[in-house]
């Protein structure tokens, strides 16, 4: 079956001789391990409908399909994976000859997107691991040791040499059912390790700096440990992520805080210094030690953020955004705060100029970018209680967001909590109540009732507002 750019394996050992930058290459696994299905737990009823049809499919059509990566690690330990990936000999052309419903996508990556309705299942190329010399349209290309792009195609050993993690690099084969392991990750799997494939896990690394943030995603979702030899390098190497484009990097960051285990994800983060090279100034902020409210809130609002997830409640980064770069926010409006300036006019001044900062970092889209602003600008205004002004902020559409990140700081001492009962009774209030709370500048003794703050933040809507 044809293979464009596929390297011999006797060129390969030329290219490891001669010491080629492009070249990937290390010494190749031993004969893999066969596990049949009788000696394992992974079974068709728990693999989506339209992931066996891609696999049974291409298997009719004369190519080698196997389910590959997170979807056959969580199905090994008994969760139900968010995601099922195909990894095949067929070439992204190939599968879109094959399926009248695929997508070709990516310039560094070459990836086929089968669409069934709502569901993707995205359908890789076996990868190489060597250089293709012509450094063609589909030649790898290395920078400084990071792979920028990678359209290399091999064999099965290949592609499972290319992957980051062993518990990553397990693959169910659709002709018969069995799972086959040519990294240990099955090993690792029930060690609880998170370990790299090959020996020079910093050279991993710097291939694709990227990895660090996911060895802490996986850490942090699994409950796994990492391993030592791929744990020092992640305290010295966090600089690297500087070279990743922030766009991605953006990507990353919803994975690593929106999976539901976005607390742990942010204290490991924190642990490898890796939080510093995200988020800057907001790590500034969290290292003075004469305020301990902005890492409460910080921690609150991603515990918060985890149980929605759980719940299966909606989320959106806006909020999650306005969580991570509040306390820089914060700071900067207290700078630009004077007897003569409006307090709306400050903080969306300090809101400008802290994103501004961010994009060179992490880039935050327009459509996300928007709404958080507008959480921070109503913070100040929901200060104001007289007269028409509570009416007009209830009927604000970033209102329930805005009060619930009220409710957060209240929580972690930065605000005061009367003021946060003050929104929670007069959302609940009748019209003549309200009249009266909202006379004498809004400053009306709340009536005594039960504490609400902590079930308005477990229950709030905030992360499902509009985008």
């Amino acid at each position: 079956m044809r293979r464009a750019n596929a390297t011999s394996p006797t060129l390969l050992r030329v290219l490891m001789k001669e010491g080629n930058t492009n070249s990937l290459t290390e010494p190749s696994f031993p004969a893999p391990r066969i596990v049949p299905r009788p000696e394992h737990n992974i079974s068709r009823a728990n693999i989506s409908e339209n992931a066996l049809k891609v696999l049974y499919r291409l298997r009719q059509s004369g190519y080698h399909a196997y389910l590959v990566g997170g979807g056959v690690r969580d199905l090994l330990l008994g969760r139900e994976p968010k995601d099922f990936d195909v990894a095949t000999d067929a070439e992204p052309e190939d599968v879109r000859r094959v399926f009248r419903n695929c997508r070709l996508i990516g310039r560094r990556f070459r990836l086929a997107h089968v669409h069934f309705g709502r569901e993707i299942i995205e359908v890789a190329t076996f990868r190489g691991a060597g250089a293709d010399l012509d450094e063609g349209v589909g030649a790898r290309l290395v920078e400084n040791g990071m792979i920028v792009r990678d359209n290399i195609y091999g064999t099965i050993e290949e592609d499972a040499l290319r992957r980051d993690f062993t518990v990553n690099a397990l693959y169910y084969n659709i002709a018969d059912f069995s799972l086959v392991d040519y990294a240990g990750g099955l090993r690792d799997l029930r060690a609880g390790c998170l370990r790299l494939i090959g020996r020079d896990p910093e050279r991993r690394y710097r291939e694709d700096p990227v990895r660090m943030l996911r060895a802490v995603r996986f850490a942090a979702k699994l409950g796994f440990s990492v391993d030592p030899a791929c744990e020092r390098p992640l305290l010295e190497l966090g600089y690297l992520l500087g070279d990743v484009p922030p766009a991605r990097l953006f990507e990353e960051v919803l994975k690593l805080f929106q999976g539901g285990t976005g607390l742990a994800a942010f204290e490991k983060l924190r642990q490898y210094g890796l939080f510093a090279q995200l988020f800057p100034a907001t790590d500034r902020c969290l290292e003075r030690e004469e305020e301990s409210f902005p890492i409460t809130f910080v921690s609150r609002g991603l515990a918060n953020t985890d149980r929605r997830v759980q719940e299966g409640k909606p989320i959106t980064p806006a909020f999650l955004f306005a969580v991570l770069l509040w306390e820089p926010v914060r700071q900067r409006y207290q700078e630009l705060l004077g007897p003569e300036t409006d307090p709306v006019q400050a903080m969306l001044a300090a809101s400008d100029e802290v994103s501004g900062r961010q994009r060179g970092t992490v880039t935050i889209p327009k459509r996300f970018g928007l709404p958080m602003k507008e959480i921070w600008a109503l913070q100040p205004r929901l200060e104001q209680r007289d007269g028409k002004r509570p009416y007009r902020l209830l009927a604000h559409p970033r209102f329930r967001a805005a009060y619930d990140f009220l409710i957060l700081r209240a929580e972690a001492g930065e605000a005061e909590t009367e003021l946060a009962a003050w929104w929670t009774q007069f959302q609940e209030a009748d019209g003549q109540e309200r009249v009266q709370m909202t006379q004498s500048g809004g400053r009306r003794r709340p009536r005594r009732r039960r504490r609400r703050a902590p079930a308005a933040v477990e229950d709030a809507g905030h992360n499902g507002s509009p985008e």
